[in-house]
């Protein structure tokens, strides 16, 4: 059974991205988050779930 590349060149990409350093989050506000939530649920009318069409 053939595999996918040899196994020679396992983590040779992520070893060469230049690393990034990770931002600084802030959480939205509760009534940001509400509002938000108020808007996909009623507004836009989608259903919970991955699969919200």
């Amino acid at each position: 059974m053939p595999t996918h590349g040899s196994l020679s060149k396992a983590g040779k990409v992520r070893s060469q991205t230049p690393k990034i350093v990770a931002q600084e989050r802030v959480a939205p506000s509760p009534k940001t988050r509400s509002r938000r939530n108020y808007e996909k649920r009623v507004i836009l009318q989608r259903k919970p779930g991955q699969n919200w069409m």
